[in-house]
């Protein structure tokens, strides 16, 4: 641990601000909640809002673990844990069921998240109206009015287009009945496991200088019509070529050697656990 700094780099009041709109987010869930950004040793877009949540909550008994689009050993990924660490002196973690803090960028782990443990998003643009309203007031009326036609008008327009919703990520989802939100770019995959889930999950955009949260047992519903229902991303008949996983959101490869296309876990850390189970099997 770096004695040159405060715990956890803020000074306290900066780390009691933040805690505040944090809280106040909980209190409202999918609302954003303004909060005075601070600077970072890092660039805006890299993390900063997510980094900016995880140290104002971070205590010396945490676990930590972070990772990016699915692993641990990204540039990003590496690079916060190690402000953290240098900054905390806590301990860390590849294993999601061991921590009790988690920092993501663009992935909710495979792992079920367990009652206690808090999850981390990183969030590039916290405004899931601004794609088609560019101004903020305008938006904030129209969250104010529950006004969201604009939402569907737009996925509507994807499917006479495209035949199917072409959100890939970061598709919309309605919070508590009322809040419609951006979920952080996510896959499609992802989105149902924001509902009712164990965990207290956190979204933090440093640029955009808002946090917002999903409480533990919230309904989180991913927008969608009567007739045309929300539809994830689908790996039937595909599995891990390294464990062997299934029913887990998978990266597409090309394997030039062999000249065709193979699957892989994304989510690193569950691949690595999944490939030793295999393999004690094995020896017994």
């Amino acid at each position: 641990m770096n004695t040159a700094y405060n715990f956890a780099f803020f000074d306290e009041g900066s780390k009691r601000e933040i805690r505040r709109a944090t809280l106040k987010a909980i209190a409202i869930p999918g609302y954003q909640v303004p909060f005075a950004s601070r600077e970072m040793p890092i660039g805006r877009g890299w993390g900063t809002g997510g980094l900016q949540l995880t140290l104002s909550l971070i205590g010396r008994n945490d676990v930590l673990k972070v990772i990016d689009q699915g692993s641990d050993e990204s540039v990003n990924a590496v690079n916060i844990k190690k402000l953290v660490c240098d900054t905390t002196g806590v301990e860390t973690t590849e294993h999601t069921e061991e921590a009790t803090l988690i920092q993501s960028r663009h992935r909710i782990p495979e792992v079920p998240l367990r009652k206690g443990q808090i999850l981390v998003l990183q969030v590039p643009l916290p405004e899931p109206l601004r794609y088609y309203e560019p101004s903020e007031s305008q938006t904030k009326k129209l969250h104010a009015e529950k006004e969201y036609s604009g939402a569907w008008l737009m996925l509507f327009e994807q499917i006479m287009k495209y035949g199917s919703m072409t959100t890939g990520a970061d598709h919309p989802v309605l919070v508590n009945g009322r809040y419609v939100m951006a979920p952080s770019p996510i896959p499609r995959y992802d989105n149902p496991k924001m509902q009712q889930n164990d965990a207290l999950i956190l979204l933090g955009a440093g640029r955009e200088k808002k946090v917002y949260a999903v409480p533990p047992y919230t309904k989180v519903v991913s927008l969608d019509f009567d007739d045309y229902h929300f539809q994830p991303e689908s790996f039937e008949g595909k599995h891990c070529r390294l464990c062997g996983s299934t029913g887990v959101f998978l990266d597409e490869l090309v394997d030039e050697a062999a000249n065709k296309t193979v699957y892989q876990c994304n989510d690193t850390s569950y691949c690595l656990e999944k490939l030793n189970e295999v393999e004690k099997v094995g020896v017994n």
